[in-house]
Order: structure tokens, then C-alpha cells, then sequence
């Protein structure tokens, strides 16, 4: 497996929200990510992606909710998003798809 295939594996897609878009007016930009991913593998794979310099990776796992499927109970998967900040002067449109 080459290195953009692994890079693509740590990042899932981008997350567009209100709360995001209020985020990238400050620079940073949410992904959802592998679950097993950390803050390291997150920024190399951002920038080798991008070819944009990452100043901080932050991260944050929401827990799924237990749901009914169909009248069964199951459980939704459990979500790691990263808040990626940029250096000043780079930019990514998550608008138009990776």
C-alpha cells in the first residue's frame, strides 16, 4: 500500500456544519477521521494531502448513541473529528470535494 492510500485511510472525509463553518473563519478545517488515528499521522496526512503547513491537531471523539434499527436496539459507531488549524496564508476548500 503506497503513502496516499494510508493518508486517505487516517482521513475519512470533511465534516460541513454550522459549527465548522464558524471554525474555518479562523482558520481550521474538521475531518472525520480513523478512530485509531493520532494527532501526528493526522497533521502528515493533512499537509502530504493538501501541500498545506498545519500549525495544531485537535481531536475529539463523540460516542455513539444507542439507536433502534428496524425495532432492534443497536448502536451508532463511535466518530473521532479532528479540528485541524492552519498556519497563516493556507487554505483548504472542503467545499469541492477531495
Amino acid at each position: 500500500m503506497n503513502a496516499t492510500a494510508q493518508h486517505y485511510d487516517v482521513i475519512r472525509k470533511p465534516i460541513i456544519t454550522e459549527k465548522t463553518t464558524l471554525a474555518s473563519e479562523n482558520g481550521a478545517v474538521v475531518f472525520e477521521v480513523d478512530i485509531e488515528a493520532n494527532k501526528p499521522m493526522i497533521k502528515e496526512a493533512v499537509e502530504n494531502l493538501f501541500g498545506v503547513k498545519v500549525k495544531a491537531v485537535n481531536t475529539t471523539i463523540t460516542k455513539g448513541k444507542s439507536k433502534r434499527f428496524r425495532g432492534r436496539p443497536g448502536k451508532r459507531k463511535d466518530v473521532k473529528k479532528a479540528y485541524v488549524t492552519l498556519e497563516e496564508g493556507n487554505t483548504i476548500d472542503v467545499t469541492t470535494g477531495l
